[in-house]
């Protein structure tokens, strides 16, 4: 068992980790429940745990062993929640695209999709002084445009995709342009092992936190024995609770104390692949985006 295409990490690392915190807070509710969303106090209260207790939290943790880390957040989120993103600024952590308001792309217009992603981009430059160099999509729905749009903005890299073990490149089915795409999946987020959310129609078994950061672990292990990437998707509301964050920041420590795991920005994980690429020392695999051009259809009846 293997990486049939590994990837050379700076300096000799095993592995390459980013934590990557989508700092939704409740953009969540107003968007499931664009009527009365802001009737449902206990909910507001849920996920505003998230800018307002957990990023301070979490923040302290990256400045006490010196981590620089990527945090996605809604341009919604990011002007409701100044001090949380100021802080994130301060700790030297990257701010990337995570939509205007948490809206889905693939139910929108190419209009539609263009112009909250703009709008998106015109917040983080304001706040931050730089345009986003990457993107995820809210809850993944990457769309069939969403990479030409990227591309056409100057994107450097995505983090929406489950492709791959290592980032790859995806390139437009439209103008063959390519763009680093640096995957996680489902098995690295923290919705299915904490989040219990009646207001959000997403309720699950919570798991003790040691329980639930089991997962982590062992994926991160699988990474670090095979030259691989670790890219935990978590919530401030969620894995930024008090005892969550705990076991979180204790397993931090000792992974740190290994001496050989590369802690980035996706932006410089993404700047790492482009310049190997550039330079010929690696070749990464490629996918063409959209998968497909049109509906596959389906079959009916038999023989």
């Amino acid at each position: 068992m293997t990486i049939r295409n590994p990837i050379t990490w700076p300096n000799g690392a095993r592995c390459a980790c980013c934590i990557t915190f989508d700092m939704d807070a409740d953009s969540l509710i107003h968007v499931e429940h664009p009527r009365d969303g802001h009737r449902r106090v206990s909910a507001i209260s849920m996920l505003r745990y998230g800018p307002t207790v957990a990023v301070p939290r979490i923040v302290e943790t990256y400045k006490r062993l010196q981590l620089r880390q990527t945090f996605f957040v809604p341009a919604w989120c990011i002007e409701t929640y100044p001090a949380a993103v100021e802080a994130i600024l301060e700790s030297g952590s990257e701010l990337a695209h995570h939509s205007w308001i948490h809206e889905n792309p693939i139910e929108q217009t190419a209009e539609e999709e263009a112009h909250w992603l703009d709008r998106g981009i015109a917040v983080i430059e304001r706040v931050s002084g730089r345009k986003p160099r990457g993107w995820r999509a809210p809850l993944y729905n990457f769309s069939d445009r969403s990479l030409d749009f990227l591309i056409a903005r100057g994107f450097t890299y995505d983090a929406s995709l489950m492709g791959d073990d290592i980032p790859y490149l995806i390139e437009s089915r439209a103008t063959g342009k390519r763009l680093v795409e640096i995957p996680s999946h489902w098995g690295l987020d923290d919705w299915p092992q904490y989040v219990h959310a009646i207001d959000l129609d997403y309720v699950m078994p919570v798991r003790a936190p040691s329980q639930g950061f089991a997962v982590y672990v062992q994926e991160f292990e699988s990474a670090y024995r095979h030259g691989g990437l670790w890219v935990p998707v978590v919530h401030p509301f969620a894995s930024g609770r008090l005892s969550r964050w705990d076991v979180f920041a204790q397993f931090l420590e000792k992974v740190l104390a290994r001496g050989d795991v590369w802690f980035a920005p996706m932006e410089e994980i993404a700047a790492h692949v482009t310049a190997l690429t550039n330079s010929g020392a690696y070749s990464p695999r490629i996918e063409l985006i959209p998968q497909y051009d049109r509906p596959v259809g389906r079959v009916f009846g038999g023989g």
